[in-house]
């Protein structure tokens, strides 16, 4: 049995979706066990996960909208993951 190409790449959008997805879901646990709006770390590693997954997806389906959309995402979720590595890393040293 072969799978085909596009349906290869179908499941890589839709793991990129869920990914991407599982990411509020990390979210809410980890608000609903501070009983206040949080971010863990992992809510950025899925972001960037997914996005980097779903970038894959819309460059494969040459679809220029998904494609910056997902650029610009990523870039944001990378500055994050950095302003929250440098604080730990900062309180550390304190």
């Amino acid at each position: 049995m072969s799978v085909d190409k596009e349906t290869i790449w179908l499941i890589i959008g839709f793991v990129g979706q869920a990914l991407f997805s599982a990411r509020f879901i990390v979210q809410w646990i980890k608000s609903e066990r501070e009983k206040k709006s949080v971010f863990p770390i992992a809510f950025w590693y899925f972001s960037i996960a997914g996005g980097v997954t779903l970038f894959a997806y819309a460059v494969y389906r040459q679809d220029p909208v998904f494609i910056v959309g997902q650029l610009s995402g990523l870039f944001i979720y990378f500055r994050n993951l950095y302003f929250v590595v440098y604080e730990r890393k900062n309180l550390k040293i304190d």
